[in-house]
């Protein structure tokens, strides 16, 4: 990210701040007086914002701001699930085209030499982009399951506030009506006694009976006014007890919990967002190193090609030089002999002279006697007379009487033929396909890196040492290898059926074993060609790990401890106990577990793809973790898997999810 921004940096650096017609700067006194304005601005906006909030419609007005904010977040969210599918389809598709390609270059009806070689490497290049293509699916996919389950949470934190808030605003609503009719009643018994009292003649039609008199009635109306008058005032005083208790203390609260809600929702999508710029910076980033990598300085020969050095390297001269050349020894490439007339020797005359002895002769009788293994010839007399030697020009080149050195000429003309397509000698020869890989699969450069180690001492051991010593030499308290490890099997491996209790390659183990004992700062497990696309063995590289510590990763200082407390029958006090002895742990031991345990509480949540609960990773890490039978009784086995089941079970009593 700063190596991309650094040319924008310099180019802004770059850049005239003013010209010739610019106009002149703000004093800095003007600059300050416009930051006294803001600030008077904002307070000014706030004062009114919470003037809003504490009036009638702030609980609504927020809730209506609230709505918003998850609508947007399930929005985004969808939208980064669909562009997961499509990446990740563009992704498998890539490489799916990439390993048939891989496939038809080397069959024998293809061309074959710097091309083939050549378009090898463009394949590799094309995978290697399809894997930073998957990664970024993978990605999304998580950052949309995050956004839908921060929205489910948001939403339920809605309902309840708004259920709490509208509640309190209504039982105020109501008091405040129930003083409005009572108010009105009191008025009207009010006003009817004072018309009674008065002497009203016309307050005799209103509900008096004959037998009663005037006093009798003022009196009944008296008792009412003052029923009225306690009614009215006891409502009066509810109200206004509701209303200040809304004010005070359920509307503040119901405001503050909304607003806290909305800023949580707003964040989360924030968050998302800016990981969704980076992780495309990241994507088009590798991409470009993959088809450009970047070099040292013009000189630099030794790193990856790009893809463009990589298609100039095809030379179309030499192949075809070379395919030609490799017909060379085929016995039809000798050029045949000229056809010469040879007469029947019974048909030469009989009169004919003797023929004299050639000066030539003398080598062929040395020949012939070099040849003494061969079957000889038939003679001149079991031939019959033979005809006089043709010694003009005309007649031809005479055959050579058969040798040694003949015989070994015609061997060698009959030898079966070479390969169609020699293997250039300058290149190194294309290592072959490891057990486990697919066919048309090259081996990544991490196999042919760990070829070499295999019979080197570690340069930086790791296996075997203690997580003290790792610590004081790395610098980190969590192995590389443990993170590297379980980076890889939550990109590749969650919903891998029996993740961790399937065993992987052995041979695939050995390699990258060897590659972090030489040095574990070079690998990169979220490439899947570097751990050979086997996630089991990667889980079985991280048990063999655990298993080679020296001290178990509990300790067998604590182990009895541990034990004693898997005995606990109570779940709370079994968790409580094994909490307390977990924070006694060394800080190494401590961060490892932690980061370990974060691990499998992801692993178990994916159970209905994987089918690994806690009870089957108590099963598999048990010994692994603890030692196998450290106290010699076998019995303990099953006491192990309960501490670790109840670790599992307890993640975030135990560890706090940072």
């Amino acid at each position: 990210m700063a190596e991309v921004a650094a040319p924008e940096a310099q180019l802004s650096a770059a850049l005239p701040s003013h010209d010739d017609n610019a106009s002149p700067a703000v004093p800095p006194q003007s600059s300050g007086q416009n930051a006294v304005n803001d600030t008077a601005i904002a307070d000014a906006d706030k004062e009114r914002i919470d003037r809003v909030l504490q009036s009638e419609i702030g609980i609504t007005t927020l809730l209506a701001r609230l709505k918003q904010s998850i609508a947007s977040a399930r929005d985004f969210a969808t939208f980064l699930k669909k562009r997961a599918a499509l990446e990740e389809e563009h992704a498998q598709g890539l490489k799916k085209l990439a390993r048939l390609s891989q496939e038809t270059t080397h069959r024998s009806d293809h061309r074959q030499g710097t091309y083939s070689r050549a378009l090898d490497e463009v394949n590799r290049i094309q995978e290697r982009m399809a894997d930073h293509g998957l990664q970024f699916a993978v990605s999304l996919q998580q950052m949309s399951e995050d956004l839908q389950e921060l929205a489910s949470n948001i939403e339920r934190g809605r309902k309840q506030w708004k259920q709490t808030g509208l509640n309190a605003e209504k039982k105020v609503q109501d008091a405040e009506s129930q003083v409005e009719k009572a108010k009105a009643k009191y008025d009207a018994l009010a006003e009817q006694y004072d018309r009674v009292k008065t002497g009203d003649k016309q307050s005799g039609k209103f509900g008096l009976k004959g037998h009663k008199s005037a006093a009798q009635h003022e009196e009944e109306l008296y008792r009412k006014v003052q029923n009225a008058d306690s009614d009215y005032q006891a409502k009066v005083q509810a109200a206004q007890a509701a209303r200040q208790e809304l004010v005070a203390t359920h509307r503040p609260q119901t405001v503050h919990n909304l607003q806290r809600l909305i800023y949580e929702c707003d964040s989360g999508l924030t968050l998302q967002l800016q990981k969704f710029a980076a992780f495309n910076e990241k994507l088009l980033l590798g991409q470009g190193l993959c088809v450009s990598p970047l070099k040292n300085g013009p000189t630099d020969t030794a790193g990856p090609k790009s893809l463009r050095e990589v298609i100039h390297q095809i030379d179309s001269e030499k192949d075809f030089n070379e395919y030609i050349l490799s017909f060379a020894g085929n016995p039809g490439a000798v050029a045949a002999p000229e056809v010469q007339y040879t007469r029947h020797p019974t048909l030469a005359p009989a009169s004919a002279p003797a023929p004299a002895p050639a000066p030539a002769s003398q080598p062929n009788i040395q020949n012939k006697r070099q040849s003494a293994a061969l079957p000889a010839p038939p003679s001149q007399q079991d031939l019959g007379p033979a005809s006089p030697p043709q010694t003009s020009p005309q007649s031809g080149p005479q055959q050579p009487p058969l040798s040694l050195q003949s015989t070994q000429e015609t061997y060698q003309a009959y030898r079966p033929p070479q390969p169609p397509y020699p293997t250039d000698p300058l290149p190194p020869p294309q290592p072959a396909v490891p057990p486990g890989l697919p066919i048309g699969h090259s081996r990544s450069p991490v196999m042919q890196q760990t070829n070499g180690y295999q019979n080197l001492p570690p340069l930086n051991p790791v296996f075997g040492v203690s997580l003290e010593d790792l610590y004081r030499r790395d610098g980190s308290a969590v192995p590389m290898i443990v993170y590297q490890c379980i980076q890889a099997v939550e990109l590749f491996g969650l919903d891998v059926e029996g993740i961790y209790r399937l065993s992987g390659s052995a041979n695939h183990i050995q390699h990258m074993k060897a590659l972090f004992d030489n040095d574990s700062s070079q690998v990169d497990f979220t490439n899947p060609e570097n751990f050979y696309h086997d996630v089991n063995s990667v889980a079985g590289l991280l048990k063999q790990f655990f298993r080679e510590l020296p001290d178990p990763l509990f300790t067998r200082q604590h182990y009895s401890e541990f034990i004693n407390a898997a005995r606990i029958d109570n779940d709370v006090q079994r968790r409580d106990s094994l909490h307390a002895i977990i924070n006694n742990l060394p800080d190494p031991h401590y961060a490892t577990l932690r980061a370990l345990v974060l691990h499998l509480n992801k692993v178990q949540e994916h159970y209905p793809q994987n089918r690994m609960n806690a009870g089957n990773l108590a099963i598999c890490f048990g010994p692994t973790l603890m030692g196998a039978n450290a106290s010699g009784n076998i019995a303990d086995a099953g006491w192990q898997a309960r501490v670790i089941e109840t670790v599992l079970l307890n993640t975030f009593q135990i560890f706090d999810d940072d």
